[in-house]
């Protein structure tokens, strides 16, 4: 029975790995097995280092939270203390509960006699109890600002080390001599921890506040893991690292219009809002969908005789952003009415 079963395991491992799914013409992972000194080139073993990593980074995180974020919201005034508590009152916790959250005018005449409260007083009750289980402003700033300190910071790394790239000046370097190029310090280090980032994350997300779109956002990292992955086990590495720092220059400013919202800074949060809808079109609608997939096909999609997985990847990117171009005003509105959402940062790794 386990040789039965290892039969259709191994075709599934053998499909997975297909030398012909995930690399040029001519090539085979033995080609790729690397030099003996330095990096090498990427091997899916270097991907086992993302998990102690990852336990580091929400570890520091933690601290990050409680010593530096916690303050510095409470030196801006943003209070640490709940939402006001709504009066003890079984008949109306069970309506909450088992019925609804938001009872109509014939359902508050009814619970108005049978409690002899007013409506107005029964509908301050329900608006305290939904207040009740909204997460505090306190918890949600600091979040927003360890997400928006890391993207901040991994931005700057990532100009910092593609300033002295030559494919960041000239994109068609990203597939000269694809896929033999090795692999550099700076370029481990920056792939490795953003990989890191998103399965602490992927984590984090089961003790963070619990948002509307917390399975959309799951979905989100779960698929950011897989493309950032399986980019650097097949050596995407460099027109990868392109496309992480498009990504991170708007992350950033998302988090940080939340945190101006969080302070009532209105003003500074509409600023920023702008900006980041302008800087989110321009590299989302702009840059990533037209410049890379055209130099993509212009200088090394053309040169392979049979299909190839990421030429296909990068044509359905290329679609889904024709689907989702009219919807992004949409999208700006919403963000900007539910500053909680993460729907943006979803919405722009779907590329």
């Amino acid at each position: 029975m386990a040789t039965a079963a290892q039969g259709p395991l191994s075709l599934l491992w053998g499909w997975l790995w297909s030398e012909r799914f995930w690399l040029p013409e001519n090539v085979s992972w033995a080609d790729l097995e690397g030099p003996a000194d330095g990096y090498g080139y990427p091997r899916g073993r270097h991907i086992l280092s993302v998990f102690p990593l990852a336990a580091g980074i929400f570890f520091v995180r933690l601290l990050f939270e409680r010593f530096i974020a916690k303050p510095c919201a409470l030196c801006i005034g943003i209070e640490d203390s709940g939402p006001y508590q709504a009066q003890p009152n079984a008949i109306l916790e069970k309506v909450f509960i088992s019925i609804t959250k938001y009872p109509d005018k014939k359902r508050l005449e009814g619970l108005s006699k049978q409690l002899d409260w007013n409506v107005r007083k029964i509908q301050c009750w329900f608006r305290h109890r939904r207040n009740q289980d909204k997460p505090p402003t306190l918890t949600k700033f600091c979040e927003s600002m360890w997400r928006f300190t890391f993207y901040l910071c991994i931005f700057c790394y990532g100009i910092r080390f593609l300033w002295s790239s030559p494919w960041f000046w000239d994109i068609r370097q990203c597939w000269h001599n694809y896929p033999f190029q090795p692999l550099s310090s700076g370029l481990y280090h920056y792939y490795i921890m953003e990989l890191a980032f998103y399965w602490s994350l992927m984590f984090s997300q089961f003790t963070d506040i619990k948002r509307k779109d917390f399975l959309i956002m799951f979905v989100h990292h779960l698929v950011t893991i897989g493309l950032i992955s399986f980019s650097y086990i097949n050596n995407m590495v460099r027109v990868g690292t392109l496309i992480m720092c498009l990504h991170d220059v708007s992350d950033f400013l998302l988090e940080a219009a939340k945190l101006a919202n969080y302070a009532k800074y209105q003003r500074l949060c509409d600023t920023l809002f702008v900006i980041f809808s302008a800087v989110f079109m321009v590299t989302r609608l702009g840059i990533y969908p037209f410049c890379f997939s055209v130099l993509f096909y212009s200088t090394f999609a053309n040169r392979t005789q049979e299909p190839y997985c990421p030429a296909f990847t990068l044509a359905c990117a290329d679609l889904l952003w024709t689907l989702i171009g009219p919807l992004l005003p949409q999208t700006v509105f919403l963000a900007r009415s539910d500053p909680d959402s993460e729907y943006p940062a979803w919405l722009a790794s779907q590329d």
